[in-house]
């Protein structure tokens, strides 16, 4: 997969620059019989994304009702870590088949190690590490050595299967996070599709920037003349442009929405599932810290380099019943503080609406 994937990339660099600027995408016209809260949503957002020196992309839907609302949410978005939750789902239907447990150990392999959070990464490798633990640090912590671990457990094929299969998206492509790095990498040479763990732990220790380049030319004997690229920028972007690790949020809100469902897990293992991602650790400063008092969000987070991203499932109380609305959101094209700026106005935006305080409908007459 990883050759592959490279071969498209290595296509979408040698054009880098060569495209005329696009303009700005504009939201779709509203459509009919919208309802009642997207009004005040959309003026929301709009004056968020004119604050915002990149773009947002929003889904918003109650799930009691049913009424939804896109915000440039059609649109590949970069997902990031939010590909996690779809790795976690793939594990615990493993474990409702019998296949894994909870308690199952993993033994921890020198080739799973790669940077970021958590605290996998502080174990050496061959210790056996608890499937529950993997998750948590997974989900909780964002840590992506957890992650990779797991879907070496269960398999890069099967959870591909099933991520095209909760997000109705038959052209979805899911890596794992060692494979991200060195596809972004790749970008500068294709001879960084060899790059080992301990090549990656050592990038990550260098400045984002020039320093990091350098670092890079150093690790693939290479003169830093002799790069395809010379700028974290454009390397990025050339491997967000194959939209690995991409879809669309209105997509994305359709497996969130059959998570809250009890669609893709049985009764047990959602609740087990949205009681950890209740418990995240990250992005307290984007969707969350701008919802109700009470409100409590099973989410996930992802950031990246220029991206940030909060997807998550939003439960208040409202007159004595539990009501859930989905909340899908990325922002691309300027540093992880504006894009969590960004993506607080979307909470902010979210709470002032009305979608949290929207009632089912009473379906009981004909």
């Amino acid at each position: 997969m990883l050759r592959s994937l490279l071969s498209s990339l290595l296509l979408v660099v040698t054009g880098v620059g060569a495209a005329a600027a696009a303009l700005p995408p504009q939201p779709p016209p509203a459509p009919a019989g919208e309802p009642s809260w997207a009004a005040p949503l959309r003026e929301r957002l709009e004056a968020a994304d004119r604050r915002f020196a990149g773009d947002i992309g929003v889904f918003v839907q109650h799930l009691g009702s049913g009424e939804a609302f896109s915000f440039h949410a059609d649109e590949p978005w970069y997902l990031a870590s939010g590909i996690k939750v779809v790795v976690a789902i793939a594990v615990l239907q493993r474990v409702e088949a019998g296949d894994l447990s909870l308690e199952t150990r993993v033994r921890l392999r020198e080739t799973d190690f790669v940077d970021g959070a958590g605290q996998t990464n502080s174990w050496p490798a061959g210790t056996r590490l608890r499937v529950s633990y993997l998750l948590e640090q997974m989900i909780v912590y964002s840590d992506n050595t957890a992650t990779d671990v797991l879907i070496r457990t269960v398999g890069e094929d099967e959870v591909n299967v099933l991520a095209r299969a909760l997000l109705h998206d038959a052209g979805l492509t899911i890596t794992t996070l060692a494979d991200v790095r060195r596809l972004a990498y790749a970008g500068f040479h294709p001879h960084a599709a060899d790059l080992t763990s301990q090549d990656l732990l050592a990038l990550q220790r260098a400045p984002a920037g020039p320093q990091r380049v350098r670092r890079l030319a150093e690790l693939l004997h290479l003169a830093p003349e002799n790069l395809l690229l010379h700028d974290l920028d454009s390397a990025f972007e050339a491997y967000y442009a194959t939209n690995v690790n991409a879809a669309s949020l209105r997509d994305y809100a359709r497996m969130l929405e059959a998570l809250a469902e009890g669609r893709a897990l049985g009764t047990e293992q959602t609740r087990y599932l949205l009681d950890v991602m209740t418990r995240v650790r990250t992005g307290d400063r984007r969707i969350k810290a701008a919802l109700p008092a009470g409100a409590r969000f099973a989410h996930k987070t992802g950031t990246q380099y220029r991206r940030v991203c909060d997807l998550g499932i939003v439960t208040v109380r409202v007159a004595g019943a539990n009501e859930q609305v989905v909340v899908a959101a990325c922002a691309r094209g300027a540093p992880t503080a504006a894009g969590e700026r960004a993506l607080r106005d979307v909470g902010a935006a979210v709470a002032a609406s009305g979608v949290l305080k929207a009632s089912t409908p009473d379906r009981s007459s004909p």
